[in-house]
């Protein structure tokens, strides 16, 4: 059900089901301030400050507007530390939506992946995906192992009509176990939704495939439940044999055809924190010292109470349809208006944020001197919009300190639920097409910090040019003393 309407004078655009109760203040600074905004955070926009960012489309992460009901019910959290009747009433929801009987708390995702991969894994194994997720990955090289990701072939493709480009590819999937002995491969990972190749979901059939593999072979199947509900109601819109069930419906059968599920709350729930749930008693008496160790006691690990109380009302609200499908259909106008605008965009429109080609859109930089990050800053630089860089920045070098050239170079416009207006993304779209309009002017970057893991959110870059001044000079001289 596509929550939209149409005019009487012709265009279709996305509805809001909600009403505004509860305003924050934005800011658009002027372009000079932007400008030294960008040296001061080395042109990466995890180091940008909010004060100077007028329309934060950095991540989903943790930014999804939370409902009145999520509100209310952090004012009735149990902060005992143990036994608390807060986590009582999170583990519930965890069963009556997800299917799964035990459950552990973590603070957030990337916890849950530190748990799994220091319980599960050896040194010298290898994790089959459908694709890596950046924290997923950094766990996986540091507890010894490796990954292999096994998309269809015309995955990566930017312009497509395939409806699951996060689908694995199953003769990959035999291949990989085959090769490295299942003795090798303590799990399988499946990613709902493909985060770093646009937020591309898988299908049904295909997750059932993938159980039956690890069946034959004795592996475990995992599943990163962080944008689930995204990725079942792109089940429930586009794989027919689903369109008559409910999203309940759906979520179960995801959920059960893994024989663990975790998940950031930050994304699913929106709320904070995380967990991983199972039905299996043996993996959770495998990972259940973990949690006091690194994460705190059983019934909080590592939230606030307020958290768990937000997070058992966000996984019952995931089964609402209208509010899920805000952020899809919001994302899907986004990415039909810059195409209809000729801007390379990943095709089709996926969850998470709207997702533009940077190896296209600034095909005169070399993926060494990061595109995407370069179209980051630029964008950043003329609207005040700050988006993500999900290319080569996003990837790491090798044991020679070689680049690892990305797969894709994207610029990540995340579109969090319930959060902007549609004008306000009417203003992305008129920025985006006049830097379009002017990409030629939009120069590299190169590494001036670069830690060691994760560099992304850490990592401080320069120009390898003048081209900012340049390009603010041409924009002050187009658009006046406007912002």
């Amino acid at each position: 059900m596509k929550e939209q309407i149409k005019f009487y004078y012709g265009e279709t655009i996305p509805l809001e089901l909600h009403k505004v109760r509860i305003v924050q203040k934005l800011n658009l600074v002027p372009i000079e301030r932007r400008l030294s905004a960008l040296y001061e955070g080395g042109f990466n926009t995890f180091q940008l400050r909010t004060g100077d960012v007028f329309l934060d489309m950095l991540t989903d992460s943790g930014t999804n507007a939370m409902s009145d009901k999520q509100l209310s019910a952090m004012m009735q959290a149990d902060d005992a530390y143990a036994g608390s009747q807060s986590f009582a009433r999170l583990q519930q929801a965890v069963e009556e939506v997800l299917g799964k009987k035990y459950f552990l708390p973590v603070h957030q995702g990337r916890a849950a992946e530190n748990i799994i991969s220091k319980t599960f894994m050896k040194k010298g194994d290898v994790i089959p995906m459908n694709y890596h997720f950046t924290t997923a990955l950094a766990h996986i090289l540091e507890n010894g192992g490796r990954i292999e990701e096994l998309l269809h072939d015309d995955a990566l493709q930017i312009k497509s009509d395939n409806p699951f480009k996060g689908n694995i590819d199953i003769d990959k999937l035999i291949a990989c176990i085959e090769k490295h002995g299942k003795e090798n491969i303590p799990f399988i990972r499946m990613e709902a939704s493909t985060n770093l190749i646009g937020g591309q979901p898988f299908s049904i059939s295909n997750l059932m495939d993938v159980r039956r593999v690890a069946d034959k072979y004795g592996i475990m199947l995992v599943l990163d439940a962080s944008l689930l509900g995204e990725n079942a109601y792109l089940v429930k819109e586009r794989e027919p044999e689903w369109q008559e069930n409910t999203m309940a419906d759906i979520l179960k059968m995801m959920t059960n055809l893994a024989d663990l599920v975790y998940f950031s709350a930050r994304k699913l729930s929106s709320s904070r924190g995380g967990g991983i749930c199972t039905n299996r008693r043996d993996l959770y008496g495998k990972m259940e010292a973990m949690i006091p160790l690194y994460e705190g006691f059983l019934t909080y690990g590592g939230m606030s109470v307020r958290e768990i109380e937000a997070m058992a009302v966000g996984l019952h609200e995931t089964l609402d349809e209208t509010m899920i499908s805000q952020s899809p259909a919001f994302i899907e106008y986004f990415v039909n208006q810059l195409e209809a605008l000729n801007i390379p965009v990943v095709t089709p429109a996926g969850v998470l944020g709207c997702h533009v080609d940077a190896k296209q859109f600034c095909a005169h930089i070399p993926q060494t001197e990061y595109p995407a990050g370069a179209l980051a800053a630029a964008l950043y630089l003329i609207s005040g919009v700050r988006g993500m860089e999900r290319g080569t920045i996003s990837s790491v070098r090798d044991e020679a300190g070689k680049e690892i050239l990305a797969d894709v170079e994207l610029l990540r416009l995340a579109v969090p639920r319930r959060v902007f207006t549609l004008s306000q993304i009417k203003y992305v779209i008129d920025r985006l097409l006049w830097l379009y309009d002017h990409r030629e002017m939009i120069g590299g970057l190169k590494f001036v910090y670069e830690p060691p893991v994760l560099r992304f959110f850490m990592g401080k870059l320069a120009p390898v040019s003048d081209w900012p001044e340049k390009m603010m000079a041409k924009f002050r001289k187009d658009f006046g003393q406007s912002l």
